[in-house]
């Protein structure tokens, strides 16, 4: 098998894809089973990108015609070449939406069964315990969105998406089953929040992914992004958590700065 120029991907594959730009900083390779997602997020990207219209694109997820076929095949080709890079659900749906999340456990199962790991990233909160047994703690990992600690602030921005509570619950499930956490800090709705997530949350998530809101023109003009920057560096540091800031805020960081792309999003060192 021969690989792309990122030296991950495998050519001729389309299902597992190595994402590119903003995307690329989460995961060296990632599949979506669903197309759409139903949690009607105010600042999702994903239509714009997947050209659907909106309507069509918060209705739900969907699975991709003939999805479980082509990861298969996609699968095989990977395993040939030997790659066992963990594999990202998703960036353009949730793997824990609201209808029947089954795809996303074939998804998984098919996974591991070729020597991939994976990681979930969601919205969804406590749905995902429904696949918890399949996590393995020396290569996969489970990550979830948050931008507010705020009921009432998600419901206006993240209308169908798990109670800030009910992530932070799954969260603690995972890191109690032995599994790799972390968050996702992006976009960025309000500093003070952002904050707060991680003094509510750091005793059981090992790793941060902070961004800035790129596609809220109000919010991106109006926030001090290096001041945003020095408070979050300053409350990971004290809590003695691990942390990568995205492109978008390097800008801001102390000339030197240690903020390693890549960290082994797993506990296969215990």
């Amino acid at each position: 098998m021969t690989l792309n120029p990122d030296g991950v991907s495998v050519k001729g594959c389309s299902i597992i894809y190595a994402p590119a730009g903003q995307a690329g900083e989460y995961a060296p390779l990632a599949t979506n089973p669903y197309r759409g997602c139903g949690h009607g997020c105010a600042y999702c990207y994903v239509p714009l990108v997947t050209k659907q219209p909106r309507p069509e694109f918060d209705a739900g997820a969907v699975p991709r015609a003939d999805f479980i076929k082509r990861l298969m095949a996609d699968c095989r080709k990977y395993n040939e070449a030997g790659i066992t890079e963990q594999v990202m659900l998703s960036f353009t749906t949730d793997p824990y939406h609201t209808g029947d999340c089954s795809l996303t456990g074939h998804t998984l199962e098919l996974l591991a069964c070729y020597g991939l790991a994976f990681c979930t990233l969601t919205k969804g909160g406590t749905r995902a315990l429904q696949h918890i047994q399949m996590f393995r703690p020396e290569r996969d990992a489970f990550a979830s969105t948050l931008t507010s600690l705020d009921e009432r602030f998600s419901r206006k921005w993240e209308r169908n998406a798990a109670d800030p509570a009910d992530r932070i619950l799954a969260l603690r499930k995972f890191h109690e089953a032995g599994i790799f956490t972390w968050i996702s800090l992006e976009p960025t709705l309000d500093v003070d929040a952002s904050l707060g997530i991680i003094d509510a949350t750091y005793e059981f998530v090992d790793l941060y992914k902070v961004g800035r809101a790129n596609y809220l023109k109000e919010i991106t003009r109006t926030t001090d992004w290096n001041d945003y920057t020095q408070r979050v560096i300053e409350k990971l540091h004290r809590h003695g958590k691990r942390h990568y800031i995205k492109r978008d805020l390097q800008p801001y960081l102390p000339h030197g700065y240690p903020n390693p792309l890549r960290v082994a999003q797993n506990h296969g060192d215990r």
